[in-house]
């Protein structure tokens, strides 16, 4: 039964919005306040040749160019098909937010919110901007501990973040309905800006700073010549450009298809809904700050005398826009709006009513409904395109006005430097790939909207969409055993349990199920022989007569010899880590590179970009599709598979980095002497049909060996213990390779010129502001996962990359970057968890020393260090 207020708000005559082609601004759904200066002249050129196109004029599209022309680039040309903001910005909601869950995606919302004070007065446009700050509401305990998980996460960071209690909720917020309030998260400074003004101030300063912004001019044709660039076909002309990007909004997909590109990206409709005046909030002295009530799903905002709400509906309810998917966005399609339809989402206006009481009493004067684009997994894709030379993205945007202004300034930085500003792999448009089809991307977009208030847990699994057709040859042999995790459209086994023992998904900020079965995987691996699928790793096969040559280029390590594989790190210009793979030279000028699952096409990219830029006479070929991988790993592990091969594998023949192609239990493998896990162990690189026949015979060789399966979080907790550093964690893009405590793996004299190599220079002539180091620490019922804050003296002075419980010395463990004068050994800090400083102390690494050197030591008499 719907209360009478939702009677009265679902009886209403609606006003209808305007349609595309109006000569004037819509009118306010959100308080436009700005018109549109009419262009310049330049408006009406031509140009025969461009720096770089941007093809759409949306938010993101006109930042892009803002950014480009005013550092200094020159013929930066944005072909918008019909009037700026056509699309998904003119209708937006316009919420503006420090807070991101995502650590360097906090950096994108802060350079869009200060670029956003500041462009009136820079461009002279009106832009609206409202900066009440903004308040998550905690209802039940679990949404405070999940506070208290994003404080620690904020404290390293520029960004003001602050839990507030109940009174003082109600204070900034007298119109609540306190009774179910716990807690808040709040973020000073956060708001809402006028989607149209902003992109029309945006569009004045990049006009002013030389950018051309020419419309309607749509792109009807790419094509991609042999130099590298691109002929780009308008109805007014043809363009060359050095480069484009696609920033087309939900006309992506059309765009990316005129080069042959599948983008994963589909349309959904968003509903938002304004009332007329509120006498209560007209009443008011101040402005409401932003209200986002996480169980109710909806954000609700004051606007003008008013106020707008806006829910994410469940994934069953909201509505998937899969017709412009199969047969394409409607032709001249700009500025409609879809049909409202109040009853998908009456459970959460009934929710903001009795969270919000005066809005019972309401009159909605409009609904919103329209189209914006969802990722699978609701981020963006930005960046650089593998396999398309100079093609870039800044596309798939559910959330685009807090993200235009931050993405625009990230990807100026990167044209323009060669490398990016910081790591945001998470944008990396390359994490998908051939497995991410339409079914997928449907099923997550789904997923992705009706979860988008939901508990934000570590560890956090999605299953909407899963399995892909990327599964392992072993997924089938598993799934019934294990706890899958999905890494780059693969399935791997995280831990595995045993009878009896609760085989749910139940993620916690605090130890959970999988706590137990994980430290029996890992005494597996310490005192027995475990077996992992390692199925996911990226793997890459490059050879030709300048193979050699490349990778010296390439890699801060020296080139393996024949026959042995080395760790090795590509770094960027300013000598920071892109990536880190391990390279095995197979045979002379034939390499195998592997590296982990999630950085498969940001490395090859990478690589590919560099041979084509230095003319280097090499092929280069993906397999990581074609080849299955088993690592076998811990003190009985030669034992066992010494009896499926001929091959001696003692100590003295078959060593440690060495590697071999060989038969085991009579299938082809190429096999490396190396683990993850620290322990003595292989890797066995072999067809992904001969997965499950593999994996068999080293199970029932095993037996007296007493042979088990174990998981990426046992393994995890291995490699912390052997103080061997993770990409993506311990470097990245933010951090240089001394930092991290590479040293061993970068060879400065080494006679190559590799990139990087200057810039490293003088890091190390100028000396390191942090290190990373090693920390343990005793805590209850928590464990660090990475990213939390170190504290020193009262102050935040680093923050933790990795952690993990140590299951040798039963305390956490965890790496972190702290200033040089606090990482010697022995030097206490504290590390911040779920609200609490728990005392920590540096320690010297490794906390338990790997197989090869405890080897070495016990043949010169030394002892074992645990």
């Amino acid at each position: 039964m719907l209360r009478p207020g939702a009677q009265r708000l679902r009886g209403l005559l609606l006003r209808s919005c305007p349609r595309r082609g109006s000569p004037r601004r819509p009118h306010s759904v959100c308080g436009r306040e700005g018109e549109e200066k009419p262009p310049s002249s330049a408006e009406t050129q031509w140009k025969d040749r461009a720096e770089t196109v941007i093809i759409g004029g949306g938010c993101v599209g006109v930042s892009l160019a803002y950014h480009l022309a005013k550092a200094g680039m020159k013929d930066v040309v944005l072909l918008e098909k019909s009037e700026l903001t056509a699309g998904s910005t003119w209708h937006a909601a316009g919420l503006t937010t420090y807070f991101h869950p995502g650590i360097n995606l906090k950096k994108i919302h802060y350079d869009s919110i200060k670029l956003y004070e500041k462009l009136e007065e820079e461009t002279g446009q009106v832009v609206g901007f409202h900066q009440p700050g903004s308040i998550r509401l905690a209802t039940t305990p679990v949404r405070v501990d999940e506070f208290k998980y994003q404080m620690t996460r904020t404290g390293w960071h520029a960004t003001e973040q602050y839990i507030i209690e109940p009174e003082k909720i109600q204070e900034m917020f007298p119109l609540l309905n306190m009774n179910k309030v716990l807690a808040g998260l709040y973020n000073p400074g956060d708001g809402h800006i006028d989607p149209y003004s902003l992109t029309m101030a945006l569009a004045a300063g990049a006009r002013k700073y030389g950018a051309l912004l020419k419309y309607p001019a749509p792109v009807t044709s790419l094509k991609a010549r042999s130099d590298g660039t691109w002929d780009v076909e308008t109805p007014q002309g043809s363009m060359r450009a050095n480069r484009i990007v696609n920033a087309a909004g939900f006309w992506a997909r059309e765009v990316g298809k005129m080069i042959g590109l599948e983008h994963p990206l589909i349309p959904v409709q968003h509903q938002y809904v304004v009332t007329s005046t509120i006498p209560e909030v007209k009443a008011l002295k101040r402005e409401l700050p932003v209200l986002r009530d996480l169980e109710g799903s909806y954000y609700l905002r004051q606007e003008r005398d008013g106020l707008l709400f806006g829910p994410y509906e469940s994934q069953e309810k909201m509505k998937v826009q899969d017709s412009w998917v199969t047969n394409g966005v409607p032709a001249g399609f700009g500025k409609e709006l879809f049909e409202s339809d109040l009853d998908r989402i009456m459970e959460h206006i009934e929710a903001a009513m009795e969270m919000v009481p005066v809005l019972k009493k309401a009159d909605i004067i409009n609904v919103v409904n329209g189209p914006i684009t969802y990722s699978p997994d609701i981020l963006p894709m930005v960046g650089p395109h593998q396999g398309v030379r100079n093609y870039w993205v800044a596309i798939g945007f559910g959330y685009g006005i807090i993200h235009a202004g931050g993405v625009g300034k990230y990807l100026s930085d990167w044209i323009l430097h060669g490398e990016p500003p910081f790591d945001l792999i998470e944008l990396d448009p390359n994490r998908y790939g051939k497995w991410t089809t339409t079914q997928y991307t449907e099923a997550k977009a789904r997923e992705s909207y009706g979860f988008n208030n939901i508990v934000g847990y570590p560890k956090e699994e999605r299953f909407a969409g899963r399995p892909t057709q990327r599964v392992s040859g072993l997924y089938q042999r598993l799934e019934s055993k294990c706890s899958m995790g999905f890494h780059a459209g693969w399935e791997q086994p995280h831990w595995f349990y045993k009878l009896g023992q609760d085989t749910q998904y139940r993620p916690s900020f605090r130890r959970t199920n999988w706590f137990e079965p994980v430290g029996s995987e890992y005494k597996q691996v310490m005192q027995r022989v475990g077996v992992t699928d390692l199925s996911p790793f990226g793997k890459f096969n490059i050879k030709g007569q300048d193979s050699i040559r490349l990778l010296d280029h390439l890699f801060a390590n020296v080139i393996p010899k024949v026959g042995f594989t080395n760790i090795s790190h590509m770094l960027t210009p300013k000598g920071r880590v892109y990536a880190e793979l391990t390279v095995s030279h197979q045979s002379p000028g034939e390499f195998l590179l592997i590296t982990g699952s999630g950085s498969e096409l940001h490395d090859l990219r990478w690589i590919e970009e560099e041979a084509v830029k230095g003319g280097y006479d090499v092929e280069i070929k993906n397999i990581t599709d074609e080849l299955g991988v088993l690592g076998v790993a811990g003190p009985q592990a030669r034992k066992v598979l010494q009896k499926l091969t001929s091959e001696d594998l003692s100590d003295d023949v078959f060593k440690f980095l060495q590697t071999k192609s060989l038969k085991v239990s009579n299938i082809p493998v190429t096999a490396i002497r190396i683990s993850y896990t620290g322990e003595l162990g292989w890797e066995l690189y072999h067809r992904r049909e001969d997965s499950v026949a593999l994996y068999d015979a080293i199970m029932n060789a095993g037996q007296e060996e007493e042979i088990d399966n174990f998981g990426t979080y046992a393994m995890n907790a291995l490699r912390l213990e052997k103080a061997f550093r993770a990409w993506g964690s311990e470097m990245n893009c933010d951090t240089n390779p001394l930092e991290a405590g590479l040293e061993y793996f970068v060879k400065l004299n080494k006679p190559a010129d590799f990139i990087g190599k200057q810039a490293l220079k003088q890091i190390k002539a100028k000396g390191l502001k942090r290190r990373l180091v090693c920390l343990t620490l005793a805590t209850d019922d928590v464990d660090p996962e990475g990213n939390e804050s170190i504290w020193y003296n009262g102050k935040v002075v680093g923050n933790t990359t990795s952690g993990s419980y140590s299951y040798s010395i039963q305390k956490s463990l965890a790496f972190a970057y702290v200033p040089v004068e606090l990482s010697e050994v022995g030097q206490q800090v504290e590390v911040e968890l779920l609200g609490k400083n728990y005392p920590a102390v540096v320690i010297q690494q490794p906390l338990v020393l790997t197989e090869p050197t405890r080897n070495r030591l016990q043949k010169k008499g030394g002892k074992d260090k645990t």
